[in-house]
């Protein structure tokens, strides 16, 4: 068993890690949280989404043994997927810690073959502390004693933390920038592990962070060597990896076809300020393609922090509530944040309607990009309205 944490990143490295143990024809349980179009997405039972009828089943045996006790969402469904998991064999499981890590509900295992902890940063403060030692000091709560530990890159305060608590309870660990690095190539990426130099190809997911996460995953596959992973393997594993909502090209959908010829559009569900600083790299590398923005946010959220990094960028800006969302930060809130940071914005009544106004703007006839972004629960009502408008399976409607 392998367990992850993290601010960002955790998730696509359990993507790429899952796709490089599959190509090596190994079988996988996997565990991960958020979903966002359908709740059978957080437990994947070898290799498929749990369905229905499974689902409920091991849900009704949970509430039987949990007989009325107290008990949150995430815990009913982490022990809804451990006992899902446990009815069938498995090679190996992944598991994405939920919040933090220490008194995560995943956090159950004595002796798990690995832990991993992705780039820590500033998020869910008011559960985890409001700086950065303390939440450190959270996800380090996953080390165990003589289990070996893949450090993604941290700030020098956080891996002081993460150090500190592995030196104590004598988890061994692989820091990123002393232990293994990588570097970016023309063709892909280079991970350094000790001697060992290995070239890889471009992964599968967009932009600069996420070779950082594939090559945390690749370290990590290095490091479970009862699963014979060869480079081939998980070379396979880093160019298939599938993780939705993360620059997720949607170019060729329903809602990109609301955009002039030659335009692009994807979906990006980070909602953090280290998420948005990892979109300033994307929208650097556009050329000279304009960026536009459609954007929605939780309430819970300041707005302005994730914008500020991308503000130089933005060439325009649509506001919009997320549908079906309670919780939503109005469309009023999201072009007021977007004007705080020297943005000019606009509202929209939906994503569809920002979209049409996007391209009744284009007057130029230059091709732009337009990235959805702000919030998970935005990434998710983009892609179950994209589900519906699809053909059903097997034709056309």
């Amino acid at each position: 068993m392998v367990h992850v944490a993290g601010t960002n990143g955790k998730g696509s490295t359990l993507a790429f890690l899952k796709a490089t143990c599959e190509a090596a024809g190994l079988t996988v349980h996997s565990y991960t949280s958020p979903h966002l179009v359908h709740f059978n997405e957080r437990i994947s039972v070898a290799g498929k989404d749990l369905d229905d009828d499974a689902l409920n089943a091991v849900l009704d045996d949970c509430e039987a043994a949990n007989a009325g006790g107290e008990i949150t969402f995430f815990e009913m469904t982490t022990a809804a997927a451990f006992l899902a998991f446990s009815r069938v064999p498995a090679d190996v499981t992944l598991i994405e810690t939920g919040l933090g890590g220490r008194f995560d509900a995943t956090n159950v295992f004595t002796k798990p073959a690995l832990t991993i902890i992705t780039p820590v940063s500033m998020d869910h403060m008011s559960w985890l502390g409001d700086t950065l030692d303390q939440i450190a000091f959270e996800k380090a709560g996953i080390l165990k004693t003589g289990v070996p530990s893949v450090i993604g890159p941290q700030m020098p305060n956080g891996l002081a933390v993460i150090e500190r608590r592995a030196a104590e309870i004598d988890s061994p660990l692989l820091v990123s920038g002393r232990d293994w690095q990588v570097r970016t190539i023309s063709t892909g990426f280079l991970v350094e592990d000790g001697e060992d130099v290995t070239s890889f190809p471009h992964p599968a997911l967009s932009g600069p962070h996420q070779r950082v996460n594939a090559a945390t995953a690749v370290i990590a596959a290095r490091r479970l060597p009862a699963l014979q992973l060869d480079p081939d393997a998980i070379a396979k594993g880093l160019a298939t990896a599938s993780w939705p909502g993360r620059m997720q090209d949607l170019t060729a959908t329903e809602l990109g076809a609301r955009l002039p010829p030659g335009w692009s559009l994807s979906l990006d569900g980070g909602h953090n300020v280290a998420a948005a600083e990892a979109l300033v790299t994307i929208a650097r590398d556009g050329g000279d393609k304009p960026l536009h923005l459609v954007f929605g946010a939780l309430s819970s959220r300041d707005p302005t922090e994730f914008l500020k990094p991308l503000a130089p960028y933005v060439a325009g800006f649509q506001a919009v509530a997320i549908p079906g969302e309670e919780t939503t930060l109005s469309a009023e809130d999201c072009c007021a944040a977007a004007h705080i940071v020297g943005i000019k914005a606009d509202i929209a009544s939906s994503v569809t309607g920002a979209l049409d106004a996007i391209a009744g703007s284009s007057t130029d006839g230059k091709p732009g990009r337009v990235l959805i972004c702000g919030s998970l629960y935005l990434a998710g009502a983009v892609l179950a309205d994209i589900e519906k408008q699809a053909p059903p399976k097997g034709g056309a409607s």
